[in-house]
């Protein structure tokens, strides 16, 4: 009975709540349940199936700016989801209601349900090699939705951006990129789409060996940022067009974290170099090539653990990043507003459930933090 009775007590949840929808719209039970939306009815579900589900309260809320407090609400609190892996990465919330990231030292790319079930999407989701990898990093990296749901991912060890094409056990994978002007590339980091279809990633070498500039693998002699022009357009299974990509950034000496302002006025760019930890704003032009590189932000001499790394933005234009020790929230103008300290090393961040939770994967863990502006999702 002790296992019984929490599945009981949600049943009763679930009959209370769809009678007193029945009730408030004088409609009988069944046909409320008939007209209630299919999104309605996950985010229902969502909710019931995290009742009475207490996750542990961790880290800290570090305000710099009272501009923060539009953004958080009092009494926000970081909690810890789960703990897993060694080096988690690149979450995102799908339109099925779920939550994808990367295991990278595990190769594979891992499932969240609401629920709290936890499985394996796809491995491997990087190196493909028939030799044992010896580098640190086998798996994939960042991810992204196209406007179709699709889900698009940087390579990483892999070597490419590929676009997976269902959700449903071996989907097919569309190859977007893996050489420029013949070249390979170093190994995609992170990316994001434009709305007019172009999807731009960060091509740093972390997936290689060595990681470094001079590992042999590496063919590309800079590290940079490439857009795929017309990439959501790509028919699938079908090979990349070396036409379509180009790069539009090669001067950073670790591009890492990208994302476009709410207007696609500004693109973003973190830069994860130990010697020079930094934020990038460009402004976008009219033909999608960026110009008047700007520092947004200079977190060099901060202390804590990490740097930048995965960035996203909420619809006010705020920016929330991986930064020296936690989450650093950044207003449009280069304002450090505060930083969501976390007790690991974060990697990226993305938003999920109704827009408004942010999800982070930091080292072994998935984290997440309730807060009142709704972030830009794929």
């Amino acid at each position: 009975m002790g296992t019984l009775l929490p599945l009981m007590r949600r049943r009763v949840r679930v009959c209370f709540c769809f009678n007193l929808l029945a009730i408030s719209h004088r409609m009988p039970f069944m046909k409320t349940i008939m007209t209630l939306s299919p999104l309605l009815l996950l985010v229902l579900a969502t909710s019931f199936a995290e009742a009475g589900k207490q996750f542990e309260t961790v880290g800290s809320i570090e305000k710099t700016d009272p501009a923060l407090d539009a953004l958080v609400p009092a009494g926000a609190k970081i909690e810890k989801v789960l703990t897993c892996c060694k080096w988690l990465e690149g979450p995102v919330w799908t339109h099925q209601g779920y939550l994808l990231f990367a295991d990278i030292p595990g190769n594979r790319i891992l499932k969240w349900m609401p629920d709290g079930t936890l499985s394996t999407f796809m491995q491997p989701s990087g190196y493909l090699g028939s030799q044992p990898f010896t580098g640190p990093e086998s798996g994939s990296n960042g991810m992204t939705l196209d406007k179709l749901g699709r889900l698009t991912v940087a390579g990483h060890a892999r070597r490419n951006v590929y676009r997976v094409e269902g959700y449903s056990e071996g989907a097919k994978v569309t190859v977007l990129a893996d050489r420029y002007q013949g070249k390979r590339l170093n190994s995609p980091n992170d990316l994001v789409y434009k709305s007019d279809g172009s999807l731009y990633f960060t091509d740093p070498p972390y997936g290689l060996p060595t990681q470094s500039d001079t590992d042999p693998q590496k063919e590309l002699d800079f590290n940079g940022v490439f857009r795929i022009r017309g990439a959501t357009s790509q028919k699938a299974g079908s090979a990349p067009d070396p036409g379509k990509l180009e790069p539009i950034i090669k001067d950073l000496t670790r591009p890492n974290g990208i994302a476009f302002s709410p207007d696609e006025k500004y693109l973003y760019i973190a830069v994860s170099d130990p010697a020079h930890k930094v934020w990038m704003r460009y402004d976008v032009k009219a033909d999608g090539s960026v110009d008047n590189a700007k520092l947004l932000l200079d977190a060099t001499s901060a202390p804590g653990d990490g740097g930048p790394d995965g960035i996203k933005v909420d619809k006010k234009g705020n920016i929330y990043g991986a930064g020296p020790g936690g989450v650093w929230v950044i207003s449009p103008e280069g304002k450090h507003l505060g930083t969501f300290n976390i007790p690991e090393r974060v990697a990226n961040c993305n938003w999920g459930d109704d827009g408004k939770t942010l999800y982070i994967t930091a080292s072994s863990s998935l984290y997440r933090i309730r807060l009142k502006v709704p972030g830009v999702r794929p």
